[in-house]
């Protein structure tokens, strides 16, 4: 296949839910071409020891760690990782990419993070001191928290509070701090994700038969505990620094470290694993559905690679 070789390419997004072949297709796609960098866009693969919970592509069990990918252990697993950092690092990786005059192929399922690289967002800074004050005077309000803080977030930003349900205590309490962190109201922030701008990425997403996808999803798991998924969470847990909150909330690792901890047996610990799994990619599913720049492609189709290039051939739509 050289349908591309002799011009420029624009960058790629290859996006869709976990387990549709996300990786694999990347890395096929660098085989073709030597001259593209292979970019990982997931919120977990940052975290460095957290390799087989998350699939992580260099890892030796998968075939995809014949090539070199960006974006990977940025961070130890007991820090807290932004949007606003991944952001960050990823357009410092890119502005690199394209001086070598090579083209990105970004690849991965956590939809926000695509939409940090890709779009134009001016993404709000983090506040620790402030997410602590919150934090402490919702812990003392208890049960009435929510309501109180909401009618506090609805004096500063009635914009804001309008989008957000007064229950919802995690957004109240991340709208508050950054309103009251930045003094720039939460809602003044980027052009809001509802908004599909065009850009020069040709979007490509992958889409597979729910019951296809599920017993992927299954599968992929039962893998991941034989390689000793099991081993890798008791280990990062007896680490000095622990999992930060952020790390130990992937699926996988809570449900294991709930079992590790005597919360469950490891046999409950697995079917709840899955059932979050199967969750989790509904709803991965639904985030990329929403933006109408994304080229849907059947991910078990055999002419996968050769549709992927008429499309990245073809341009953003």
């Amino acid at each position: 296949m050289t349908v591309l070789r002799h011009r420029r390419r624009p960058d790629l997004a290859v996006v869709g839910a976990s387990a549709t072949g996300k990786t694999e297709l990347a890395a096929r796609l660098a085989d073709e071409f030597g001259d593209v960098a292979l970019l990982s866009v997931d919120a977990l693969a940052v975290y460095r020891r957290m390799d087989i919970g998350t699939a992580k592509p260099s890892r030796a069990a998968d075939p995809a760690s014949r090539h070199a990918w960006r974006l990977l252990d940025l961070a130890e697993p007991s820090e807290e990782f932004s949007v606003a950092r991944f952001q960050a690092e990823a357009r410092a990786v890119l502005e690199e990419v394209h001086r070598a005059g090579h083209s990105a192929v970004l690849v991965g399922g956590t939809g926000l993070y695509h939409r940090a690289v890709l779009d134009e967002l001016d993404l709000p800074g983090r506040y620790p001191a402030v997410v602590a004050r919150l934090e402490a005077e919702a812990s003392a309000r208890g049960e009435d928290a929510p309501a109180l803080l909401h009618a506090r977030l609805r004096e500063l930003d009635p914009v804001a509070a309008s989008r957000i349900e007064p229950t919802n205590l995690r957004r109240v309490l991340r709208a508050l701090e950054v309103t009251e962190g930045s003094g720039r109201r939460f809602s003044e922030f980027g052009p809001g994700l509802e908004e599909y701008p065009p850009i020069s990425t040709v979007i490509v997403g992958l889409s597979l038969e729910r019951a296809v996808l599920d017993e992927r999803l299954a599968a992929r798991l039962s893998q991941q505990l034989e390689e000793g998924l099991v081993d890798e969470v008791r280990g990062l847990a007896a680490e000095p620094g622990g999992l930060s909150r952020t790390a130990r909330q992937a699926i996988g690792y809570a449900e294991i470290l709930d079992h590790l901890e005597g919360g469950c047996s490891l046999e409950e610990a697995i079917v709840t694993t899955i059932r979050r799994l199967r969750q989790f990619a509904r709803r991965q599913e639904a985030w990329f559905r929403r933006d109408p720049r994304v080229q849907w492609l059947p991910a078990d189709d055999d002419r996968l690679v050769e549709l992927v290039l008429k499309r990245w051939e073809t341009g953003p739509s």
